[in-house]
């Protein structure tokens, strides 16, 4: 079966204020976005996704929508939309939108009408009740509910106060948001990537969490009607050409709750965070690629691969800082089967900033992982003016021109095994096996009707060696003087190689 673009693809994740300023604000904006474009090109990727850029009073920094056909002014307007699509387009590159269902701003018009009075028409398209649940929010422990005095009632917010969640269970809700999917394919846009859409789907009963489960992600509703929700958005996807997709940011446990959320006629794609989460060991990187693979096969969908993104803490920085560990993580990720999500700065082994009390800005933490992108080592790191968050660690040497400069630099890593996985049937859509292997070594085969791959990864501090049935060369390797050579069954500490059958 032909693999579509973005089961072939690679798609790489900006977050728009904080990856290029071409006004001179310190924020980053669409025309940043569109002046490195040229950056996303060279590295090789097939797509972009931009985190939010509605118009926002910015509690969540985007993520509480005040209105969903429109551009907030700081990142630009409606026309640097549409050049950005036009420019990626020309580049071949797809244009993911990050859409927000569960929730809208409280200053969103619908919210703010709602909030009226108990009989205004736009009152049943947020949850209101008498008595609140024991549900909790998500960045505090506090009630996932706030009374309105004017009216008496409390609505729901499963984040922030100032997002209240919307009620799927009313069509006039389905068919506005239905709407604002259209409006933003009718401009061009590739796909979306949908924010905690599994928690649209709300059983109107309203019942407690079970005690030991009030305050976890996993004591989440999870609701059946949310499948029949993704079904009306899939057709609408569907109404359109050019392989439109949506990813789906599927916040349970359970991968296979996850994966029921991506079936045919649902999400395209559902993200799974496992490898996210696992500690940099060969075990428990095996124990979740093993995991994804069964899951993906017993359900019919297609894995999705992602070590960092804007929720959490950059992946250099969770390996200890060490960047070895972040190149052996990201061959890794780019060998196996599914989708790869990239998050802007990880190419460049990028860590978290040190953010002092005073410039702390996210709710929920998270400012660390949202620093700026340095584009140069010179004064402004390539932007206009002094940046929303500090930047990360060694800007003056940790940039994306020292980088694309040194062939062996990590972004020059990244571009290789982009380059390998576009280029070989068996790495971007080939099968995968795992292979026995010494301990603290991970090892598996990717193969398809034209070709094999194997992939090694030391994930210990110490050689090993690792024999090898057959010749093999080096295709790929975390140190690059090793590439182009015959495979002498011996892999140095925190390394990793994609082989490829000499001869």
């Amino acid at each position: 079966m032909e693999l579509t673009w973005w089961q072939r693809g690679v798609i790489y994740q900006i977050y728009p204020r904080s990856f290029a300023d071409a006004s001179g604000d310190g924020v980053g904006d669409l025309l940043g976005m569109r002046q490195h474009l040229d950056h996303l090109t060279w590295l090789g990727v097939d797509g972009l996704w931009t985190s939010p850029i509605y118009p926002s009073p910015m509690a969540d920094f985007g993520y509480d929508v005040a209105n969903y056909t429109d551009v907030d002014p700081v990142f630009g307007s409606l026309d640097d939309v549409d050049a950005l699509i036009d420019a990626a387009h020309r580049r071949d590159l797809r244009v993911l939108l990050d859409w927000v269902p569960n929730h809208t701003s409280d200053r969103h018009p619908w919210f703010m009408a709602s909030r009226g009075s108990r009989d205004n028409p736009y009152r049943d398209w947020y949850v209101w009740r008498d008595q609140p649940n024991n549900w909790r929010q998500a960045f505090r422990d506090a009630p996932a509910w706030t009374l309105d005095p004017r009216t008496g009632q409390y609505y729901l917010h499963h984040f922030l106060p100032q997002q209240p969640d919307l009620n799927w269970n009313n069509p006039a809700v389905r068919s506005a948001m239905h709407d604002v999917l259209r409006f933003w394919l009718d401009r061009g846009v590739d796909g979306f990537r949908a924010d905690v859409i599994h928690l649209i789907g709300k059983d109107p009963a309203l019942l407690d969490d079970p005690d030991d489960r009030v305050g976890s992600r996993v004591g989440w509703h999870h609701d059946p009607l949310t499948h029949g929700w993704l079904r009306e958005i899939r057709t609408v996807l569907d109404s359109y050409d050019g392989d439109r997709v949506i990813v789906g940011e599927v916040n349970l446990s359970d991968p296979h709750e996850i994966l029921s959320h991506a079936a045919a006629d649902q999400l395209h794609l559902a993200f799974n965070f496992n490898l996210l989460w696992a500690p940099f060991s060969a075990t428990a990187f095996r124990d979740e690629i093993a995991a994804i693979e069964a899951t993906a096969d017993e359900t019919g969908t297609w894995p999705t691969l992602v070590l960092s993104n804007h929720d959490v803490s950059r992946h250099r920085t969770r390996y200890g800082g060490d960047e070895r560990r972040a190149r052996v993580a990201a061959l890794v990720l780019l060998t196996l089967r599914g989708t790869p999500f990239l998050y802007a700065g990880e190419e460049l082994g990028l860590e978290d900033a040190v953010v002092p009390p005073d410039r702390v800005v996210d709710p929920g933490g998270r400012d660390p992982a949202r620093a700026p992108i340095p584009w140069h080592g010179g004064p402004g790191h390539g932007w206009g003016g002094a940046p929303w968050l500090p930047w990360p660690p060694e800007p003056s040497t940790r940039n994306a021109d020292a980088q694309r400069r040194d062939p062996d630099s990590i972004a020059a890593l990244y571009r290789r095994l982009l380059r390998a996985r576009r280029a070989e049937p068996a790495l971007h859509g080939g099968g995968l096996e795992l292979r026995d292997t010494p301990e603290g070594v991970l090892a598996y085969d990717r193969h398809g009707a034209t070709g094999r791959r194997r992939v090694l990864a030391n994930f210990a501090d110490a050689p090993v060696r690792v024999p090898v049935d057959g010749a093999w060369t080096v295709q790929v390797a975390t140190r690059r003087a090793r590439e182009g050579v015959a495979f002498d069954d011996v892999l140095a500490a925190t390394e990793a190689v994609v082989l490829t059958p000499a001869g």
